[in-house]
């Protein structure tokens, strides 16, 4: 009796082991190097999965370790491209990001922007966007919103800024 206790106690141990295995979800792994927070705490906000990775990379991109460093130059233009969009970041020859131009388009659009046009657009939909991104490190960073809008036959051109807020 006590080796079919013993049986059934190491079974069932050994299948809760397994089931944690497959049940774990592994992210992937970014180093943000400390040089780069003021970037990312600039244009951290409500954005889609495609511009937070393009930024994972253009923060955690390693100039001194790259083949076109030499100690000669002062800065270097790295791109960043995805299918959606880019990043122009330009580095010092510490490797610290200096400053960034960075375009997306039709990314999923913040709460406060679909919010705004629907208040003062009702009968328009969003038929394309574009979200600019310009960052230059002891600067304000300039955050936009270019979208197309439809209703029928009719287009709008209109400008935003994260909070919402129409521009021109």
């Amino acid at each position: 009796m006590k080796q079919i206790k013993l049986i059934l106690l190491t079974g069932l141990l050994l299948t809760g082991s397994h089931i944690t295995l497959f049940a774990q979800q592994v992210l992937p792994e970014f180093v943000v190097l400390a040089r780069n927070y003021k970037y990312l705490s600039s244009v951290d906000g409500d954005v889609g999965q495609p511009v937070r990775l393009l930024r994972q990379q253009a923060v955690s991109y390693d100039i001194k370790n790259s083949e076109i460093y030499q100690e000669d130059y002062d800065t270097y233009s790295i791109s960043f491209y995805l299918p959606g969009g880019y990043i122009l970041a330009a580095y010092d020859s510490k490797g610290a990001l200096i400053s960034t131009a960075e375009k997306y388009k039709n990314v999923a659009l913040p709460e406060a922007i679909t919010t705004a046009v629907a208040e003062r657009y009702p009968n328009w939909g969003i038929a394309n966007d574009t979200y600019l991104v310009n960052y230059k490190d002891g600067r304000a960073t300039r955050i936009l919103y270019k979208l197309v809008l439809q209703n029928g036959d009719k287009r709008l051109r209109v400008k935003l800024n994260p909070n919402g807020d129409f521009l021109d």
